[in-house]
């Protein structure tokens, strides 16, 4: 049992950056792969982009050379930075705990967070 809750979103204009965190409690964090969805309004959730156990990170097409994730362990946390934001990025965004090694699937995920609006301005 992995309990989630993002914070950092909020509106930033085109160009701009912004720092998500999600901050797990419960059990072992370390144990779990972590990844990032986000979800548009009338949109299927989309992966974001995840890191392993190990600290290996993998992304979508859309944010590859933009957004870094990263974790520590120590902390219990991991976080999004997302840099030069576009209006397409606009979406709540979601942090969620996966028991695999690897997965950007959100049916392969088992814990999920409450989600942070993100919104990007032109």
């Amino acid at each position: 049992q992995v309990q989630l809750v993002e914070s950092g979103g909020g509106l930033m204009q085109a160009g701009g950056s912004l720092r998500l965190s999600c901050a797990a409690s419960g059990r072992t964090f370390s144990n779990y792969a972590m990844g990032w969805f986000r979800q548009a309004p009338a949109k299927e959730r989309e992966f974001v982009g995840g890191i392993s156990r190990y600290g290996n990170t993998y992304y979508a097409d859309s944010v590859k050379g933009r957004f870094t994730i990263s974790r520590d362990n120590a902390k219990n946390t991991v976080a999004l930075q997302m840099n030069s934001l576009k209006p397409e990025d606009t979406a709540v965004y979601y942090c969620a705990a996966s028991g695999l090694a690897r997965t950007a699937l959100p049916s392969q995920y088992n814990y999920w967070g409450q989600g942070t609006q993100v919104t990007v301005s032109s």
